[in-house]
């Protein structure tokens, strides 16, 4: 599927359920592949506005801004990124926002009721996803490199996560798993959901 068919693919998914934040996170990362950074921005912005909670989409959306020469926006993303991933623990994510903020060359917000991290117990999992403490998964959730991936860096919480959403993605797209070009659109959508990029699916890839 080339970007032009899956940018009106998640178009029509926003249209569809304008609530669905996951599906202009995704419609973001289309717009970005694009070069349509404004409008990526903009999808990145709806997807947080819906789940405040989603601290990946502040950092993307401030990026895209970046991209714009639209520092002002960028910066006032940012900063409420930057507060977001702080009281959450979100502390991948709490980084990165902080690096974009420090090339714009602005402080950091100093952040009432911070989650501070801590060294965690050895033996603890830490979800690449969330940068947070979770469950390691029992066993890989499918067979190949990336199941095995999926298995070493994504905690049970985000993927029982993940399942929720996958769930809206096939009643909204109403996708039939048997055909394989349905079941690469529900693929696609669970690699970006779990931060798979298409630089790490390429090696990923690489080793099947």
């Amino acid at each position: 599927m080339d970007i032009a068919q899956r940018i009106a693919q998640f178009e029509n998914m926003v249209q569809a359920d304008p609530t669905n934040d996951m599906a202009h996170y995704s419609l973001g990362n289309a717009y970005s592949q694009a070069g349509r950074h404004r409008d990526a921005a903009e999808s990145y912005v709806r997807c947080y506005r819906i789940n405040k909670d989603m601290s990946k989409a502040y950092q993307l959306a401030g990026a895209e801004f970046i991209a714009c020469n639209d520092k002002p926006l960028a910066t006032e993303v940012l900063k409420e990124g930057y507060t977001v991933a702080s009281q959450r623990g979100d502390f991948m994510p709490k980084k990165a926002i902080g690096d974009l903020l420090k090339q714009l060359g602005e402080p950091l917000p100093e952040v009432e009721g911070a989650k501070v991290e801590v060294a965690m117990p050895e033996g603890t999992f830490m979800c690449k996803r969330t940068g947070r403490p979770g469950t390691k998964l029992p066993r890989p959730p499918f067979k190949g490199p990336i199941g095995n991936w999926i298995f070493e860096n994504i905690s049970s919480e985000t993927w029982r996560e993940w399942i929720g959403q996958g769930t809206k993605v096939i009643n909204e797209l109403r996708l039939d798993l048997s055909r394989d070009d349905h079941a690469e659109t529900y693929d696609q959508h669970m690699r970006e959901y779990l931060g798979i990029d298409e630089t790490l699916y390429r090696e990923l890839s690489a080793n099947r």
